[in-house]
């Protein structure tokens, strides 16, 4: 079984920037900067054959091209801390993408996850992690800005999982139309 989801990938000068943030918060096991993305739908397990399904669908997915600007830094898990983010600006053109991304997933029967898109970066995830310690993490970066930068296509990745952490493949890249 494939486990997938859909993602923008970030330029190397942006991942740059949020490496540089990673330290200071004890019970954090920091993301590897190269398996920084923002996730537009998490899709979960199908086989190969859902994976054509998958395929075919965002190839329809159409959007213009936008330029992204990450924007502040929170967590999830307001009395036991789970994960460390970075944030992305307001940005309609982001929602919109995403929009187009969930419903031509659920128009070939994936309708992934249903929480509200909440668009973000994950640094680190958190066990045993000290309240305090996270909400001081945050809000000491709560200013942290990086971009804009452009995104021109979304992709398609597998979720390899592993005793050191998942590692992220892109499967397919579907390009975004002239727009920006």
């Amino acid at each position: 079984m494939l486990r997938l989801f859909t993602a923008l990938s970030l330029p190397e000068i942006a991942v740059d920037a949020l490496a540089q943030l990673q330290s200071g918060v004890d019970g954090a096991r920091w993301i590897a900067p190269d398996n920084f993305h923002l996730t537009l739908q998490f899709i979960g397990e199908t086989d190969r054959h859902g994976l054509a399904d998958i395929h075919s669908a965002l190839q329809g997915a159409s959007a213009p091209s936008l330029n992204l600007t990450l924007s502040g830094c929170g967590f999830f898990g307001e009395s036991k801390p789970r994960a460390l983010w970075v944030g992305a600006a307001a940005n309609p053109a982001l929602n919109h993408l995403q929009a187009k991304v969930v419903t031509a997933l659920g128009r070939a029967g994936f309708s992934g996850e249903k929480r509200k898109f909440v668009p973000h970066v994950t640094l680190a995830y958190l066990s045993g992690a000290a309240p305090a310690a996270v909400a001081s993490f945050a809000a000491g970066h709560g200013l942290f800005s990086f971009g804009p930068f452009p995104i021109a296509g979304f992709h398609l990745y597998q979720s390899h999982l592993g005793g050191e952490g998942s590692h992220y493949e892109i499967l397919e890249t579907y390009y975004l139309t002239r727009g920006v």
